[in-house]
């Protein structure tokens, strides 16, 4: 009888064994399953589908926002130039349907300057869509053909440059006056003689200037040449022209003071702030002499990344 009873517990012993096998493998199956239907419902899985790599669906999610990656999957298409344009190293989510938008009728132009046009409104006819500089950001402030300075800016304290610094009456705000003497000082130390032509203007100065062109040149060379009153960085003190003895508006770039400048004048936080071959992003034609002063730590930023300013503030401030 306990004989019996021993091997009929063995026999249920086997049977639980068996049923907790059949079940183990039927959780985990059903587990692998749910998990499945679960991956089948992520964008991740969808774009797979419709032919885009891992590497390139996670950059879509990454760089898109929800509703953007809805849409690419809805188009139930591989779509080279969106991923062109999200590999540019300034893209911004915000811009992406300018972006294609302005593809569709410049094919020939790279995708870096799409995204940089685009970011920086350069699309637009210069003064068109213009808004109002946002001066509380003080030596950060962005004002261009888009930005505009109103004509009872304030740019506080300024401060006359001496003689030794300058030709001619020039002044700026005292944080660029102060800047701009402690670079000279420096150059001189290097036998580089700096001087400032020009630096702060008024709003009704500016226009003068603006206008005298204008009438001489016609608007199209003084749009290109020179600024409006309220959008010249003159108008805001944190900008100075800057020449070394004998040198002109023609040769200033093949001096020693320039190639000193072009290597430190980050250093003192300025910048070049129109140089060659951006005029379609800053609306200006080169201006090697043209520096502006942004802080010694956007500068160096600014100067490492080989940028203009406009697409600086577009990708890293506004």
């Amino acid at each position: 009888m306990a004989k019996r009873k021993k091997l009929k517990l063995k026999k249920n012993a086997r049977k639980a064994i068996l049923y907790i096998i059949i079940f183990t493998f039927l959780s985990v199956f059903l587990v692998n399953k749910y998990k499945e239907y679960r991956y089948h419902q992520t964008n991740e899985y969808k774009l797979i589908s419709i032919n885009y790599t891992l590497k390139e669906a996670n950059k879509i999610e990454k760089e898109l926002t929800k509703k953007q990656v809805k849409e690419v999957i809805e188009k139930q298409k591989k779509d080279s130039v969106l991923l062109s344009l999200i590999n540019e190293k300034y893209f911004l989510k915000k811009n992406l349907d300018k972006y294609k938008e302005y593809y569709k009728s410049n094919t020939e132009t790279s995708f870096t300057d799409i995204v940089a046009i685009i970011n920086v409104g350069a699309q637009e006819e210069w003064y068109y869509k213009t808004k109002n500089a946002d001066i509380s950001k003080k030596e950060l402030m962005l004002v261009n053909k888009f930005h505009l300075l109103k004509e009872d800016y304030d740019p506080g304290e300024i401060v006359k440059l001496e003689g030794k610094y300058s030709y001619g009456e020039v002044s700026a705000n005292k944080v660029t006056h102060d800047a701009f003497v402690k670079m000279a000082d420096a150059a001189r130390k290097d036998d580089i003689s700096l001087l400032a032509t020009s630096g702060f203007r008024t709003y009704e100065r500016q226009d003068e200037i603006y206008r005298e062109i204008r009438n001489v040149n016609g608007k199209i060379y003084a749009d290109g040449f020179a600024a409006r009153a309220g959008a010249s960085e003159h108008e805001t003190g944190y900008a100075i022209d800057v020449f070394t003895y004998s040198a002109t508006t023609d040769n200033f770039e093949g001096t020693d003071a320039y190639k000193w400048l072009d290597a430190h004048a980050q250093d003192y936080g300025f910048i070049l702030r129109y140089p060659k071959e951006k005029k379609y992003l800053t609306g200006y034609t080169p201006e090697s002499w043209h520096f502006r002063y942004i802080g010694v730590e956007t500068a160096k930023k600014v100067k490492s990344l080989g940028i203009t300013y406009d697409e600086y503030y577009a990708y890293f401030i506004e």
